[in-house]
């Protein structure tokens, strides 16, 4: 895949230079993510416009990064493990974020969907994130400022639903918004306790997929 105008315009160098971002990729690699599709996206998104300034030297490590409002872009493994799966098997039309937070995710994997639908409860926040994917040239994404445990519910069924923030238990109103065989990836539990599960929906049922722990913040309600 090739990258786009926008994000061969921000490139920089240093920091963010190729030797720097293919460390970055061999890590994932030795950590199992394999579609050559979400490695190319993670190498290609300029993550450092993601995090402040202060902390750009850092951009590339594989580690989670504050980014203000209490709140963390996720690191660099765990967004790439999310992503492969929720694109599994080829490219879902319809797609539900929940947590847009800084727009890293979503810059990831914007591309790898038809359609994506975003969601973030901080005001502040989500503007930057709209002004990110506007500076990387990203134009299938619509945003919204709602709490995202609700879900979208005039855009619903998605293929498929990825969950940036930790519920303590599986969310119905989510799984509810599902397509039959729509899957929905999320981290789930308190703090300290937290699993990455992936439900696949089969009608009313929903087959469970256990794939690691993981540490979110938690899924909070309301808007701010």
């Amino acid at each position: 895949m090739n990258r786009g105008a926008g994000e061969a315009g921000v490139a920089g160098i240093g920091m963010t230079s190729a030797r720097t971002r293919e460390r970055l990729i061999q890590r994932l690699m030795e950590q199992g993510i394999r579609d050559p599709r979400v490695l190319d996206r993670i190498r290609n998104v300029p993550r450092h416009l993601f995090v402040d300034e202060a902390l750009a030297s850092r951009a590339y490590e594989d580690t989670a990064l504050p980014i203000g409002h209490s709140q963390t872009i996720s690191q660099p493994y765990v967004v790439a493990r999310m992503t492969e799966a929720v694109t599994v098997g080829g490219t879902p039309a319809k797609v539900l974020e929940v947590g847009t937070g800084c727009g890293y995710q979503t810059a990831v994997l914007a591309p790898l969907v038809g359609r994506l639908y975003s969601i973030e409860r901080i005001g502040p926040l989500l503007d930057k994130a709209k002004e990110r994917a506007r500076q990387l040239g990203i134009k299938n994404v619509r945003f919204k400022h709602a709490d995202g445990s609700d879900g979208w519910k005039s855009q619903a069924p998605f293929d498929a639903i990825l969950v940036a923030a930790a519920p303590h238990s599986v969310p119905m109103k989510l799984l509810e918004q599902l397509k039959d065989g729509g899957r929905l990836v999320a981290p789930i539990g308190p703090e300290g306790q937290q699993e990455l599960l992936r439900l696949t929906r089969r009608g009313d049922q929903y087959m469970r997929e256990r794939l690691g722990f993981v540490s979110f913040v938690p899924l909070l309600g309301g808007v701010s």
